[in-house]
């Protein structure tokens, strides 16, 4: 199918594009979700702002794309976990427009950032028409494809403290085959300078959900779905992260 009729418009910067999506505008960065919405027609917005040539977007890194994590072109504060987790998402010609950003407003639950952000304690910097605010990770994401963000709203940046030299991480997700959304996320962080232990169950029926003391709940166990298989699925994937932090 075709995409639907819209109109086009290149902010030169935020302000400009917060205007314009104040106008009934839709932000648009890599378009790897996005495009294949239009295409579709579930999406049918009068107006497509585009915002990868934000200078401060790139800058702040809501626009940078997996590809410049995956190969290191940006500053990675985990030493290596983001560029491992970006290494696997979907192909390389998507990993190449796809960006940081766009995935975590999208807010697709199985998508990989909102699970890795979510354990690394990030937090979304929020431009609005007349001020910005900030808030963690694990609270901008409220539901699937749904977050805190209002229609006259841009995530302009996201914030990922650093943590210790000897903190370790790990990751796992089951999928069909490789480049394929994911069925089962399981993360995990451990900082011994710190004091510190995350785990964090994605690709569930919402957000990802947090473990703060590393315990896996009922209540953890009741958002991967009514089925034993599903549950099962997120607590192996769960236990093979952890599992790479303690090898």
């Amino acid at each position: 199918m075709k995409a639907p009729a819209f109109d086009y418009a290149r902010p030169r910067d935020v302000a400009e594009a917060l205007k314009l999506l104040g106008e009934g505008g839709r932000p648009a960065a890599g378009t790897q979700s996005l495009g294949p919405m239009l295409n579709l027609r579930v999406a049918h917005p009068k107006l497509l702002v585009d915002i990868r040539f934000i200078d401060e977007l790139k800058s702040t890194r809501a626009c940078v794309t997996h590809a410049e994590i995956e190969d290191r072109r940006v500053p990675d504060p985990t030493r290596g976990f983001m560029s491992s987790v970006a290494a696997n998402i979907s192909y390389r010609a998507v990993r190449n427009r796809g960006t940081i950003g766009g995935s975590l407003a999208h807010a697709d639950p199985a998508a990989d950032w909102p699970a890795a952000l979510t354990l690394l304690g990030a937090t979304a910097v929020i431009a609005g028409p007349n001020a910005r605010r900030e808030v963690p990770v694990e609270l901008f994401i409220t539901g699937i494809f749904t977050t805190v963000l209002e229609p006259e709203e841009l995530l302009v940046a996201i914030r990922i403290p650093k943590r210790s030299p000897r903190a370790r991480y790990g990751y796992w997700k089951f999928c069909r085959k490789a480049g394929e959304f994911a069925h089962a996320i399981g993360a995990a962080l451990h900082d011994p300078e710190r004091n510190e232990s995350r785990a964090v169950i994605g690709a569930l029926q919402g957000p990802p959900f947090l473990l703060r003391d590393a315990e896996l709940t009922d209540d953890a166990l009741a958002t991967a779905g009514d089925d034993a298989y599903s549950r099962q699925l997120h607590v192996v994937a769960l236990k093979r992260a952890v599992a790479q932090i303690v090898q």
